[in-house]
């Protein structure tokens, strides 16, 4: 028996990505590429001739189902059957999609079985998560194209015999909202005006003892001596000795780390993508303390990283991790959730000072 599997992480809920799964139309438009799953009486007829790892069409049957968690095919491809088990479970951010296929009986090719296990883990990592956050973007703008409220209030005509009533009550408001308005100008006029503000040094940011263009010099009282002619105090020269670095010793100067990186996209959604960041050291030393610092688009969020440590101030995104052996690489994935489909990278990267290669 030979198992193929894939896996994907999620940033979305249990319920859309099961709709995606069982909704033929949208099955259609991530999964077989050529936009054609038919329904039939017990399953569906996924058009997969052609595929990557395919031979023939999938007619697929549901012999185990359990929304929004498990759903279970079998599947008849030719001359070849297979069990091919989804199973959706939650996690912190959405859920965890996994896909096993199993022969019963029948094999694979080496070659046929790495190109359909490819495939699995491009549509799950790739065109999933693009018509997840298709979906969950119809699902806000239907919501609003119906136009429903929440809830309605019942409008009542008022009766002839108090319509004059209201009248006189929307007049007595609006004459007392007009009388406001004219106290407050009254107010308003007779405030002093705010002094102008002269260019110059802030107070608050020049250092202690330095003059600022509003101060004054300290008026005389009849006790203290007159401070007109009075030569100006210089600063005396400290005669404290200060320290000498000790003198450098010559010879050779050990070898430090040079960490550069690389930035790739490795996969594209409606509403964001998958990034990549090979770290190379092709110093003599282990680089310990690396750090690559991104820059988003406005309103991009990172939702998972994998291989690093990350934080996110605003547009910007700090990676730190493990250290990068001398002469070896390290690499790290995050995926990104971006409003604007048009931000398909970050906007810069660096590692230290040096910008990432790529970018």
């Amino acid at each position: 028996m030979i198992e193929i599997g894939a896996q994907a992480h999620l940033s979305h809920p249990r319920d859309r990505v099961w709709r995606a799964l069982t909704d033929p139309h949208l099955l259609a438009r991530w999964f077989t590429e050529t936009g054609t799953v038919t329904q039939t009486a017990g399953g569906l007829l996924l058009h997969t001739a052609g595929l990557p790892g395919f031979t023939a069409a999938v007619d697929a049957q549901v012999t185990e189902r359990r929304e929004p968690e498990l759903l279970v095919l079998r599947c008849q491809e030719g001359d070849r059957r297979t069990l091919l088990t989804c199973t959706i479970t939650p996690t912190a951010e959405g859920c965890q999609l996994t896909v096993r296929e199993t022969t019963e009986p029948g094999t694979w090719s080496t070659e046929d079985r790495d190109r359909r296990e490819r495939y699995y883990q491009q549509a799950l990592t790739g065109r999933l998560p693009a018509i997840l956050d298709w979906l969950a973007f119809q699902q806000v703008d239907l919501r609003r194209a119906v136009g429903r409220p929440t809830a309605q209030l019942p409008v009542i005509a008022p009766a002839d015999d108090t319509r004059a009533a209201t009248r006189r009550r929307v007049a007595l408001i609006a004459a007392a909202a007009v009388a406001a308005l004219a106290a407050g100008a009254a107010v308003w006029a007779l405030l002093p005006g705010t002094p102008e503000h002269t260019a110059g040094p802030d107070p608050l940011l020049a250092p202690p003892g330095a003059a600022t263009p509003t101060s004054r010099p300290p008026r005389a009282t009849p006790g203290s001596r007159s401070t007109r002619g009075a030569e100006p105090t210089t600063a005396r020269p400290s005669r404290t000795r200060t320290a000498t670095p000790p003198p450098t010793r010559t010879g050779a100067t050990p070898a430090t780390a040079a960490v550069t990186a690389r930035y790739e996209t490795t996969a594209t959604r409606i509403f964001g993508y998958t990034g990549e960041v090979a770290l190379d050291n092709a110093g003599a030393t282990t680089a310990r303390n690396w750090t690559v610092v991104l820059t988003l688009s406005d309103g991009g969020r990172v939702s998972r990283a994998t291989g690093a440590d990350w934080r996110q101030d605003g547009r910007s995104v700090t990676f730190t991790g493990a250290p990068v052996p001398a002469g070896r690489s390290r690499t790290f994935t995050f995926d990104v959730r971006d409003p604007d489909p048009r931000a398909k990278a970050p906007e810069s990267c660096t590692v230290g000072d040096d910008p990432c290669a790529g970018l």
